[in-house]
């Protein structure tokens, strides 16, 4: 799956590693069950609810690029589940993400899962929100995997930690 919008976004979200389906249609979360696209909706990110499940239309990515997100990965490499990575993908991953946020200099950065964070970025003990750390200058915020799979997350719980990152640091 290809990074989108990096060159130009302010607020990049960052997944895991591409899934089967995501990786099929070229589009970021596109798997029915994800909540992402219903928590971006919800936390009032969008104008409306994406449907990514068979690619994001041109007016999906317009809308997504003006709006000022950047989708990425933090390991590139797609899999069935994230289970499959090893931790030198997810280190190297790490150090991908540092040298694409020192060339493109996003505001901020948000991670969608928690364990793949703390294992990339070797913080073990590092917990949702917003981290002490800036990446190349960037805000670096740490949310819930939004895989249908996390039982500890809803799309309200999501909406409201994404809504907490995208508003933080924003001029108003």
């Amino acid at each position: 799956m290809r990074d989108l919008f990096l060159d130009t976004a302010s607020f990049w979200i960052i997944g895991i590693n591409p899934g089967v389906l995501s990786e099929r249609v070229d589009a970021p979360f596109s798997h029915r069950g994800n909540r992402f696209w219903p928590a971006l909706f919800e936390a009032g990110m969008t104008p409306y609810l994406v449907d990514a499940s068979g690619g994001l239309s041109p007016e999906d990515e317009q809308m997504l690029r003006e709006s000022g997100f950047g989708f990425t990965n933090i390991v590139p490499r797609m899999t069935a589940r994230a289970a499959e990575l090893s931790q030198r993908e997810y280190l190297d991953g790490a150090e991908r993400l540092f040298n694409l946020a020192e060339e493109h200099r996003p505001r901020a950065l948000m991670f969608a899962g928690i364990g793949a964070y703390r294992t990339a970025f070797r913080r073990p003990k590092a917990a949702k929100g917003r981290q002490p750390e800036l990446i190349a200058g960037a805000e670096v915020w740490v949310v819930g995997n939004p895989s249908g799979l996390n039982a500890h997350e809803t799309v309200s719980t999501l909406a409201e930690s994404y809504k907490q990152a995208w508003t933080s640091g924003r001029p108003h």
